[in-house]
């Protein structure tokens, strides 16, 4: 990763709308990764607000309704997130449209359905607005669980579509791989689906556990302290709020009722199996979920010597780097950085250097399957330097 504080940031003045877990995370990550970026917190809570100026992580904040905030994004911001409850958004979006503000506006939150149809509908300048959701967290909530080295290392999902601009794109893709996470480009419309498999169902599976654990206490206490352990660790993201968690289910309701229901299928055929004294498709079971376990990716840590750069011409066709980082993306390739060449007017080349992750193999030919140009040639780390 290069050094960010070796270069201006993307984003000279920043509008965090949510100082909770998540947003002041953000916060905090930018202004220790970019200590020359003005960001301004918005939340309802004074407290929060107070916490956010005395740790250095906004640089101004305000309540919502403050006529600061207002001025902030007329005069000065480039970029808002929002890091808000979903029943939040509406209102920011109004505020935002009311105010005019044509900037980049991204999001933290995690289901996307709704805040997908506000945004179109609401926002003056609705392609620029790219959502995100960064999949990271904390089981405690608000600014109390936040800290500034969050995303380190994390997947941040991006939902670029053929309406995004790509500047702003990479630009974003550069704000956030600064801060010490990685880009994942996903369809807007695979975001939810996905995500209740991967996050809001097991959320709901620990609690489940937390539940069977507790149906089976008794005064002495004795199972508490057996789960202590594995079992601890398993059911960590059990301790988060209730509000919170529940807001994100019944926005998310029919993926994670599908994939409830699913999970209550796959639980069924351990007890099927085990009734029914079947060894064979027991140890089936276990061996598959093993080695599926044992091929997830391992923590981030590319090997810098090893870089890739990848050049595509961007002649006349839209919606480029949607197409092509969700290609990257799905092969499980590693954009470290993204930059466009223009060469005249309609005419640029999209260039991504990629780390040694993921199926060079598979990303050539998915490009060239759907219709790219593509070269390729190795990069030293001393080549890619980052220039003002």
């Amino acid at each position: 990763m290069t050094n960010p504080e070796q270069h201006e940031p993307v984003f000279q003045s920043i509008a965090v709308i949510g100082l909770g877990v998540i947003g002041a995370s953000f916060a905090a990550a930018v202004r220790a990764a970019y200590p020359q970026a003005m960001v301004f917190g918005v939340d309802t809570s004074e407290r929060t607000r107070k916490i956010a100026l005395e740790r250095g992580w906004t640089s101004e904040a305000s309540a919502p309704e403050d006529e600061a905030f207002e001025r902030f994004v007329k005069e000065r911001c480039d970029l808002v997130v929002i890091a808000t409850p979903v029943a939040a958004v509406d209102d920011h979006l109004r505020k935002l449209a009311a105010w005019d503000y044509r900037g980049v506006v991204t999001d933290v939150i995690s289901t996307k359905a709704h805040i997908l149809e506000a945004a179109a509908a609401t926002l003056p300048s609705p392609d620029h607005y790219v959502p995100g959701h960064p999949m990271a967290g904390s089981e405690q909530s608000g600014i109390d669980g936040a800290r500034p080295d969050m995303f380190a290392g994390i997947n941040w999902i991006l939902c670029p579509d053929e309406r995004t601009v790509p500047e702003q794109f990479q630009q974003l893709h550069e704000l956030i791989t600064g801060i010490g996470a990685r880009v994942v480009s996903l369809p807007r419309q695979d975001h939810d689906a996905a995500v209740a498999i991967v996050s809001h169902v097991p959320h709901m599976v620990a609690s489940s556990l937390v539940h069977l654990m507790d149906r089976h206490s008794d005064d002495t206490g004795a199972i508490m302290r057996l789960a202590a352990g594995g079992f601890k660790d398993t059911t960590r993201v059990a301790a988060g709020s209730p509000e919170l968690w529940c807001g994100i289910a019944f926005d998310n309701a029919a993926a994670v009722a599908e994939g409830l229901d699913e999970m209550g299928a796959i639980i069924a055929s351990f007890a099927a199996s085990l009734r029914a004294d079947d060894r064979s498709a027991f140890k089936a079971m276990l061996a598959e979920a093993a080695a599926t376990r044992q091929a997830l990716p391992a923590a981030w840590v590319p090997c810098t010597e090893k870089l890739l750069e990848v050049r595509i011409p961007m002649v006349n066709r839209t919606g480029v780097v949607a197409e092509v980082t969700t290609i990257a993306s799905s092969v499980g390739c590693n954009i470290q950085s993204i930059e466009i060449d223009h060469l005249s007017e309609g005419n640029a080349v999209l260039s991504l250097v990629l780390t040694d992750e993921g199926d060079i193999g598979q990303l050539s030919a998915q490009l060239i399957n759907a219709g790219f140009t593509v070269s390729f040639a190795p990069l030293t780390p001393k080549e890619h330097v980052h220039v003002d």
